[in-house]
């Protein structure tokens, strides 16, 4: 399965930030949107990519005063990205080597969508699912 196809089925939609944007603003769009992540967009396109362990380590560092400090602090500036042509096996990998959760999806150097590690599992359990159903009934055939 392709990442175009996991975002044929989630949707491409991304939310974003701005360096500028603080870390009190980057936390309500989290909490808003119910995500783990947000990509940071810039003039030139992709900044960055900032999670909420980001925003806990950084935290723990430095004290409550990072909350009014911008997101271009504290995010990530080399951000693993894929393509809608690259396969989730291939994805799978690269999460697991570089240690995230999210990736950024850019089609042409445009932010296309983002997939994270529970589209992952979702794309695997499905994909299971169906491969057990045809199991059954390739051996219920007899």
């Amino acid at each position: 399965m392709r990442i175009a196809d996991v975002l044929r089925n989630k949707g491409s939609a991304v939310a974003t930030v701005t360096p500028e944007t603080t870390v009190t603003e980057l936390l309500a769009g989290l909490a808003e949107h119910n995500i783990g992540a947000m990509v940071v967009v810039g003039p030139d396109g992709l900044a960055g990519i900032v999670s909420e362990r980001d925003v806990v380590r950084k935290l723990h560092e430095r004290g409550a005063g990072l909350l009014t400090r911008r997101v271009s602090e504290i995010m990530t500036t080399v951000v693993a990205t894929c393509t809608p042509r690259d396969s989730v096996d291939d994805l799978s990998v690269l999460m697991t080597q570089r240690r995230v959760r999210h990736i950024p999806v850019l089609d042409g150097g445009q932010l296309a969508g983002i997939v994270s590690i529970g589209d992952v599992v979702k794309t695997r359990m499905e994909e299971l699912e169906a491969h057990q159903e045809q199991l059954q009934a390739y051996i219920s055939r007899g």
